[in-house]
């Protein structure tokens, strides 16, 4: 039974702040929605033009976790769901001599495919004969595998060397979190791969166990999924089902404290009180907030960020592209961007026929600088640095720049242990949780279903 005359605050209007007003608005739970912008949703945002659709934030999820497809479903969206276009998917790697595309059935820098890694350009004879070595160390390699947490560095740098982690590992772990591969957490961030070297030791052998023991027959499911009219479709479907009175944009938050055995949440309007209180802010907000309330907890939710600038160019012009997804930049190579996608190769129903879109990608210390520059010339320069990449482009029809600053959290060596030292302390604050990326997981599955079981919790 719903507990109707309980009120909770909810602080951030990103997807796990909505996630978690529309789950309430299920119950008929009693809520306020507190959002510091004019606009609900955060990084998640689609912007549709001129028949293109186009993603300012995350474009889609890993479709392994199913808690993005769940809510999509419930939401009546089930008939808007689509797959990445696997069947031509393939992820290149920009080096100093152009574009070279990863092999077929890499999971991550773990190769699946031995005959194609064999025959790949992007690995000198010594990186394959590393992936040769862990596959025949896997006992050594269990044997050897540590308790400890380490860095995603230190862990592929054990299986597979120098060369690997350069080119793929890094990248991709920076292409996903922005962050630097030698502060990273493998538990916190490669949680799977973890569990494969201790149960095989080889990472290699791992994925064959787990390859060959898939049902005969099964086609194995897209990588990743996402909504024919853009993950922006999550937030307008969700808000519109959340009662406007509930809601208040343009409303900052300076404060949070107890009274009373409640939450008190103050803005420039007043204080109000509350039973509940969800932070759904980024982490380095939620720490200012709390810091008066506990300093070990605001101490415990500091964490570095790095940000993101992202930008989107249209064509109206239909040019030959690599086929595949899009293209890591690694360090070194001269590039500014840490990742270019081919949108329309990536999804269907992204760009009308015989039309383009590609997405730029800026990253880290980039990315704080390019964030002064405005949009004209972010566009102009993410023209270029793609330009360098895939040849001569044609003039863009338009371009879409969108900035996140402190976007990404950095889940450092120790991650898992210090969000266990803070859930101790969050339990006992009565009526208080935590929600976004900072904490349990940065796609969209993860703050869905934090969001879900929190507002399930309170309001049942």
């Amino acid at each position: 039974m719903v507990n109707t005359s309980r009120r909770t605050a909810i602080v951030g209007g990103g997807v796990a702040g909505v996630t978690a007003a529309w789950q309430l608005a299920r119950h008929g739970a009693a809520f306020t929605l507190f959002e510091s912008r004019a606009r609900l949703g955060g990084t998640v945002e689609t912007v549709r033009r001129d028949g293109f659709t186009v993603e300012c934030g995350p474009d889609g999820w890993v479709t392994e976790k199913p808690w993005a497809r769940a809510l999509a479903e419930e939401l009546g969206l089930g008939d808007e769901l689509i797959a990445s276009n696997d069947a031509t998917r393939k992820t290149y790697i920009a080096t100093a001599g152009g574009l070279v595309a990863m092999p077929d059935g890499m999971r991550m820098m773990v190769p699946t495919d031995l005959a194609s890694l064999d025959a790949s350009e992007l690995f000198s004879a010594d990186a394959k004969s590393a992936y040769a070595r862990e596959l025949a160390s896997a006992g050594t390699l269990k044997a050897d595998a540590p308790d400890a947490d380490e860095s995603v560095a230190s862990f592929v740098l054990r299986h597979f060397g120098a060369e690997v982690l350069a080119k793929i590992g890094a990248p991709l772990l920076g292409g996903v979190f922005g962050g630097d591969v030698h502060t990273l957490s493998v538990q916190a961030v490669m949680a799977n791969f973890v569990a494969l070297e201790r149960q095989h030791g080889s990472l290699i052998a791992g994925l064959q166990a787990r390859l060959a023991a898939a049902p005969a027959g099964r086609k194995p499911a897209s990588i990743f999924t996402s909504l024919r009219g853009g993950t922006g479709m999550l937030i307008d479907r969700m808000a519109a089902s959340i009662p406007g009175e509930d809601v208040r944009l343009t409303t900052p938050v300076t404060a949070i404290f107890r009274r009373d055995g409640g939450w008190i949440v103050a803005t420039a309007s007043g204080e109000e009180a509350y039973d509940a209180l969800f932070l759904a802010t980024p982490a380095h907000v939620a720490s200012e907030l709390l810091r008066p309330l506990d300093p070990r907890m605001a101490e415990l939710t500091i964490m570095e960020a790095s940000s993101a600038v992202v930008a989107a160019i249209a064509f109206d012009e239909h040019f030959d592209l690599p086929p595949g997804f899009g293209f890591l930049a690694p360090e070194g190579q001269g590039s500014q961007l840490l990742a270019g996608t081919f949108v329309d190769q990536k999804f269907p129903h992204r760009a009308p026929e015989g039309r383009r879109l590609l997405r730029a990608f800026f990253g880290s210390a980039a990315a704080d600088r390019l964030a002064l520059l405005p949009d004209d010339e972010i566009a102009a320069l993410a023209l270029d640095e793609l330009e360098k990449i895939v040849g001569r482009l044609p003039a863009p029809a338009f371009s879409v720049v969108r900035r996140w600053p402190k976007s990404l959290p950095q889940y450092a060596v120790g991650h898992l242990e210090r969000m266990a030292g803070l859930a101790t302390r969050v339990a006992a604050q009565p009526g208080l949780w935590l929600l976004g990326n900072g904490y349990r997981g940065v796609g969209l599955p993860d703050l869905i279903r934090d969001a879900r079981a929190a507002a399930d919790a309170v309001a049942g």
